[in-house]
């Protein structure tokens, strides 16, 4: 299965770090793909690395302007035009989605996924993993619009909020294996 993990590239703390690397342990054991925006710095590498220790396969796709921060030694590595062509690829090369701590892109990303899974233009399952709360809020606004009818389909046919790492995953297995 490949998973596309939408994230962020700034260095953080350890509340995030340590549920990245679980999360990363946990696709690469089960033998998974992670697809992601291929940088080699922050949280982008935390999980790179943590895939690839664990003995997963590592398919990045970054962008022209960010070319020089690529990963080395991914096993594919995509070098898109622009970001709207690389959401593109991201999106074209999973079989689901993992929205995990992360700043302007990444919420981008993930209202990207979601306007597609909303208007049926896709159906792979979109995780929102809430380490440590960071998207306590998100989380709220996405609920506040369903129940005020902004959301013309319910809020859980459109994503998945997980706490734990364990818990994203274990949810894109079952609902991908019952395909």
């Amino acid at each position: 299965m490949n998973i596309c993990v939408f994230l962020s590239a700034a260095d953080l703390d350890e509340r995030y770090t340590r549920p990245a690397r679980e999360f990363a342990e946990l696709l690469g054991k089960a033998g998974h793909t992670l697809v992601w925006g291929g940088s080699d710095a922050g949280l982008m590498k935390v999980v790179a690395d943590g895939v690839q220790e664990a003995g997963g396969r590592l398919l990045g796709v970054s962008v022209e302007f960010l070319a020089n921060k690529a990963r080395p030694g991914a096993d594919e590595m995509v070098i898109a035009a622009d970001l709207a062509e690389r959401k593109k690829l991201l999106l074209d090369k999973a079989d689901a989605v993992v929205i995990m701590v992360g700043g302007t892109g990444t919420l981008d990303e993930a209202t990207e996924i979601l306007e597609l899974k909303k208007h049926g233009r896709t159906d792979k399952p979109v995780v929102l993993l809430n380490t440590a709360g960071f998207y306590d809020g998100l989380e709220q606004q996405f609920r506040r619009m369903e129940e005020e009818g902004f959301l013309p389909r319910p809020l859980s046919e459109l994503m998945f909020f997980a706490k734990e790492p364990v818990g994203a995953l274990a949810h894109l297995e079952e609902t991908l294996s019952g395909r």
